[in-house]
């Protein structure tokens, strides 16, 4: 073979092994597939037949061609814009129908009619036009019956790079599957003030089954309430009520300005994805009865931001008396100086005013003419409650300290790795700067720490640094909300996730797939071990929605975190009571916080 026909092999090989994985990633759908497969095949054939012996410029032109026609393809054959359907089998069996405060709905059955699923209820009015950064309005009437078989759109957010994604099903979840199955991109809209209930089959008002309200985690800027790793099947099949909430995110839920704060009535500002989520649990108070819910037994749950939220529903004076225990994984807001998810007010509105300069924009009229694409665009941080004084009326451990907060009970927990996913692409691995970055989580405190982490090397320092920050932006909420929950004689329990899988093991989010009973088991990243462990917490979990106690007899003992707080419940192979290790380097943290309010 001719030197000159190697190379045009090579080279042709290599555009489209390229042109294919960047269809596969950016899910072009199947004719896009079959065009590409024609392109490609069409010009190999025109170069053996007609190029193989032209010159240079023609063969340069005949590549561009190929490339303005590849382009096309991609363009002409983009993934469509969906919505997720409430479950997954096809030609669902419809529910009965119910009978809310807004009209009549109906629901559809999961695959085997054990649950049924009622998707997209709306809880308040679009939060669009002139209600944008308002507080939520409740819900308009509807005239005949509401077909609630689709989830609604997830709320306006920033989509990941499909690259990233890609990326995180191969290095993170190392479960990435070839299918055309997934070639969409999921419908976002700041219409998203919906709400999602899965309900045991056949269960009626007057039941009185527990009820779980849960918020999805996503830093407060992104998230959608209908993933499947808390998907709500496995807690109706034992007997639970489950329902999921979208509310407001990012630059649409936290924005805070003095002219916002000036027209509320209530003036308040910075916190309306917090309202969302009080208006949420309004509308479950007022409703759940209809689906066969407890109103007097509510419990609320969370992960990452949405125990954030979580924790700030228990000390907002609008939720007292709207739950009764909580769920918390993950994250929290009782440190006194919180390390994320909150802000003081005087910075909420310092970036509310960057927002107005950055959007080029004098007041808010304009800045309500933007479209939501617009404002998605800036550059500012906006994924942080505030005290506004009227859904927080200050800083949250203060509540706590008087005694009136709102929780009865408290289920909470966090996981070895927290915060490995979040250092992967940080600088602080080396030894000689490394008593200097802990600083960052415990200011003057930082050599204490060094002295109980000592680093030798930099992969010794990397490891702690890892360890640490995991430490003190999760773990450390968690020990402090156990403790003022202790010592006003309320039930706590505290867990230490540590479980090894084949995905992300127990890095932040692992294990809520465990928890609410959505391990895919096909994905050969799980055992028969992990379902062991699943089965277990999902018994845990559901028992303290029932009761406010996660015991049964034949469960591993959990124990009171009142009685000793140096005891915490491990889920990993085995299931047991160990000693926290991170007793002595809360302390720490204790100290360096008591040092921030004086």
């Amino acid at each position: 073979m001719k030197k000159k026909n190697v190379l045009f092999t090579v080279g042709f090989a290599l555009v489209a092994i390229a042109y294919f994985a960047y269809i596969e990633v950016y899910k072009i759908t199947i004719g896009g597939w079959m065009g590409a497969i024609l392109l490609f095949a069409g010009y190999y054939n025109l170069h053996k037949q007609m190029l193989a012996d032209k010159k240079g410029l023609i063969k340069f032109v005949s590549w561009i061609c190929l490339f303005v026609l590849l382009i096309g393809n991609a363009k002409l054959f983009e993934p469509p814009t969906i919505q997720i359907k409430a479950v997954e089998n096809a030609n669902p069996k419809v529910t009965d129908v119910v009978s809310v405060e807004q009209g009549d709905l109906t629901g559809v059955y999961n695959a085997d009619e054990s649950v049924e699923v009622y998707a997209g209820i709306p809880y308040a009015k679009p939060p669009v036009g002139d209600l944008r950064w308002r507080e939520p309005q409740p819900a308009e009437a509807w005239d005949g019956v509401k077909a609630c078989d689709t989830f609604a759109p997830m709320s306006m957010q920033s989509p990941n790079s499909p690259i990233y994604e890609v990326g995180s099903k191969i290095i993170g979840y190392h479960d990435y599957k070839f299918t055309f199955e997934d070639n969409y991109k999921e419908a976002a809209s700041e219409d998203s003030l919906y709400l999602n209930v899965w309900a045991p089959a056949d269960v009626k008002p007057g039941d009185d089954l527990p009820v779980v309200v849960y918020y999805h985690g996503g830093s407060l800027t992104t998230g959608q309430p209908y993933y499947e790793a808390y998907n709500g099947e496995t807690f109706a099949k034992n007997g639970v009520i489950f329902i999921t909430v979208g509310y407001r995110l990012g630059v649409f839920g936290y924005l805070a300005t003095d002219e916002l704060a000036a027209e509320s009535k209530n003036h308040t500002t910075g916190n309306y994805g917090l309202l969302d989520q009080i208006e949420a649990l309004r509308w479950v108070n007022e409703n759940v009865a209809q689906f066969g819910g407890d109103t007097d037994n509510i419990t609320i749950a969370g992960e990452s931001a949405g125990a954030s939220s979580v924790n700030a529903l228990c000390v907002s004076p609008l939720a007292k008396g709207m739950f009764k225990n909580v769920i918390a994984e993950s994250s929290g807001i009782t440190p006194k100086v919180p390390y994320h998810t909150f802000r003081t007010y005087d910075e909420a509105i310092e970036t509310g005013n960057e927002v107005m300069e950055e959007m080029g924009c004098e007041n808010m009229e304009e800045m309500r003419n933007l479209s939501a694409e617009e404002l998605l665009k800036t550059k500012t941080s906006n994924g942080s409650m505030t005290v506004d004084g009227y859904a927080i009326t200050e800083q949250p451990y203060l509540t706590y300290e008087k005694g009136e907060n709102n929780e009865q009970a408290l289920l909470n927990g966090y996981n070895a790795d927290e915060a490995y996913v979040f250092m992967m692409f940080s600088n602080h691995s080396k030894a000689d700067t490394y008593v200097e970055d802990l600083k960052e989580i415990a200011g003057d405190y930082n050599e204490e720490l060094a002295k109980m982490y000592p680093a030798t090397d930099d992969d010794i320092a990397k490891a702690n640094i890892y360890e640490l920050y995991g430490v003190a932006w999760f773990d450390y909420s968690h020990h402090t909300w156990s403790d003022y929950l202790a010592a006003q004689d309320k039930d706590v329990y505290l867990y230490y996730f540590n479980k090894e899988n084949g995905g992300i093991g127990p890095w932040h989010s692992g294990e809520m797939a465990y928890a609410y009973g959505n391990l895919d088991m096909d994905s050969g990243n799980y055992d028969e071990v992990d379902k062991q462990v699943s089965d277990t917490m999902v018994a845990y979990w559901t028992n303290f929605a029932k009761t406010g106690n996660p015991n049964a007899s034949n469960l591993p003992k959990w124990e009171r975190y009142n009685e000793n707080p140096n005891k915490i419940l491990e889920f990993n192979d085995k299931i047991s009571m160990i000693d926290n290790k991170y007793t002595k380097t809360f302390a720490v943290f204790d100290k360096y916080m008591d040092g921030l309010v004086k």
